[in-house]
């Protein structure tokens, strides 16, 4: 039987303009797919998304849900389109105060946001939440970006018995950073659900960044991917020091170093 990959990516091209990231949002599910896995993947909808343009729409069943973080609702709302290229199906998580009408990760004028970081929390929770709504197992959860930063952490604490994620396996990809600042105060209170209890963040720094949450990325993966040339060398060492399997960068043509790679994880 297929195994099965999950991709979460911050950025999907044509979707936003291309970026190494994006590139790779974009190739890397069609290259799995073609070596033989099932495969789903998903992306935040950033407001600078022409839904219109890019024919998404929205999917009733799976919309609705609301997810509390730091004593607040946030309703989750699902979108779907296809890749034109390649019809590969993106699954879409947005929401009225974290997306829509607000760019990825700075504003108009380069200021970041500060409730990132919450960005973040929510479309981790959202993405998990509607995979266990697909019924959908996953072998391997990939997760490229600082938005998909939170997920290992989720998957391997407050998501641990759930029957969709209980034997699964994550990579994260390291790629340069980009946020220059941190994710707010309320960072670490936000994360907490259920057995991802805040405390558990105790022994990374006070004021969570683009570091801490690569460190914590890394700390609950079960293998680390150098999907770049030119990655966060901080981050790398502290991937190397963590004794995890590591893909070194395997060049143009990734798709089989990839593949084996799943493979060799999920035994």
């Amino acid at each position: 039987m297929a195994k099965k990959v999950l991709f979460i990516n911050q950025e999907i091209a044509p979707y936003v303009p291309e970026s190494e990231m994006s590139l790779m949002g974009r190739d890397l599910p069609q290259v799995t797919q073609e070596n033989g896995f099932e495969i789903r993947t998903f992306m935040p909808k950033w407001g600078t998304i022409n839904e219109r343009r890019g024919q998404l729409h929205e999917v009733i069943r799976l919309s609705g849900m609301n997810l509390i973080i730091d004593d607040t609702d946030h309703p989750l709302i699902i979108k779907v389109a296809s890749i034109p290229t390649s019809r590969i199906q993106v699954y879409f998580i947005d929401n009225e105060d974290y997306f829509m009408k607000r760019q990825m990760e700075a504003d108009e004028s380069g200021e970041e946001y500060p409730d990132n970081g919450e960005r973040a929390v929510f479309f981790a929770r959202g993405v998990l939440e509607t995979v266990k709504k697909l019924r959908w197992v996953p072998d391997v959860i990939q997760c490229q970006g600082w938005m998909a930063g939170v997920i290992p952490f989720y998957v391997k604490t407050a998501y641990k018995d759930e029957p969709s994620f209980a034997n699964t396996k994550v990579v994260t990809s390291l790629f340069n950073s980009t946020l220059k600042g941190d994710f707010g105060e309320n960072f670490k209170r936000s994360v907490d659900y259920r057995d991802a209890k805040a405390e558990l963040l105790e022994k990374y720094n006070q004021t969570f960044d683009f570091m801490e949450l690569g460190k914590l990325a890394i700390d609950y993966s079960d293998g680390i991917v150098e999907a770049a040339q030119n990655v966060n060398e901080q981050l790398l060492n502290y991937a190397r020091e963590s004794q995890k399997p590591l893909l070194a960068f395997p060049g143009e043509d990734y798709g089989k170093a990839y593949a084996d790679f799943y493979e060799a994880i999920t035994q």
